[in-house]
């Protein structure tokens, strides 16, 4: 049985140590989940640092654990950062999901000139949601390391493009595919995602001119929210085959 994994203050441990988790965590993990004393658990904290120790005692609302290993996320040389476009329903969070779980290490959230949801004065409520599916999906991925979340505009987002190693912009009118592209092998990786409609002719020109490449994903027409799964699950096979 794959061992279940808790968010909880780690980066200080030492194998013996017993660390004790409560709140909203613990609570979960004894109501919900049903640990059970005996049970080998992963504990992180978001940031790259995790235990694996063994469940020594359950409350109403806490659990602790006896630290057994200390574990430490591996230093990466790409770090990938995908810009999302605000899409309306769910596919947002199925797009946040999948992004999460393949190990993207930063998610712009983009209010894009075509996007139907309008985040706007509740940014600040949105980026909360978007923390707690990233941090759901990390704990289901057993990720060390929970992605950043941010939220800017087009302006903001061509910055970030001029800044990065590598930018891309996911277009369906595209031509180029991903394994024409020269990808740095240590850096910044930035793909943009559209949002349902796709990006505008005056977005693709300011990304462009920021310094941002367009690249297509084949001959379908991808949503919104399964498009950057397809893009990273492909970059990362690519820059592992440029590293080799």
């Amino acid at each position: 049985m794959t061992e279940p994994l808790f968010i909880a203050e780690v980066a200080d441990k030492c194998v013996g140590d017993v660390v004790n988790v409560a709140g909203s965590e613990g609570r979960h993990a004894v109501s919900v989940k049903r640990l059970r004393v005996g049970e080998s658990v992963l504990l992180a904290d978001g940031l790259g640092h995790g235990i694996r120790g063994e469940v020594i005692e359950t409350g109403k609302n806490v659990f602790s654990v006896r630290v057994g290993n200390v574990l430490q996320a591996p230093q990466r040389p790409i770090r990938w950062t995908a810009v999302q476009g605000l899409a309306k329903g769910p596919r947002s969070d199925i797009a946040i999901e999948a992004l999460t779980e393949l190990g993207v290490d930063e998610i712009i959230a983009w209010q894009a000139f075509r996007s139907v949801v309008r985040w706007e004065k509740k940014a600040d409520k949105g980026i909360a949601k978007w923390q707690s599916t990233v941090r759901e999906a990390s704990k289901q991925s057993r990720r060390l390391v929970i992605p950043e979340i941010s939220y800017a505009d087009a302006a903001q987002i061509a910055k970030r493009i001029s800044e990065a190693d590598c930018a891309l912009i996911l277009h369906e009118d595209s031509k180029t595919g991903l394994s024409e592209i020269e990808l740095p092998k240590s850096g910044e990786i930035l793909f943009v995602i559209g949002p349902e409609g796709g990006i505008s002719p005056e977005e693709v020109e300011q990304f462009e001119s920021a310094g941002g490449k367009l690249v297509g994903l084949g001959e379908q027409v991808l949503r919104t929210s399964t498009a950057g799964l397809v893009a990273l699950s492909q970059l990362q096979i690519l820059s592992q085959l440029g590293a080799a």
